[in-house]
């Protein structure tokens, strides 16, 4: 049984798939992450959560880069 808090979905209720980069908008999964959440192990749910959480980054150090910052 999954009882990590890993476990738990990155989703923040802000789901709108970007068409140019192919990740919600929320919390920056695929949507085939998405859609194999559900049966995922927890070691895989790991694995999804560190790459949203690398893409998030990419995407705020992209974002400090166009500021100037």
């Amino acid at each position: 049984m999954l009882s990590d808090a890993t476990a738990t979905s990155p989703c923040i209720g802000v789901c709108e798939l970007q068409p140019e980069s192919g990740l919600c908008r929320g919390c920056l999964r695929t949507l085939q992450e998405i859609a194999k959440w559900g049966g995922l192990s927890l070691a895989e749910r790991r694995q999804v959560k560190a790459a949203a959480a690398e893409r998030r980054h990419r995407a705020a150090a992209a974002d400090r880069k166009v500021l100037g910052g």
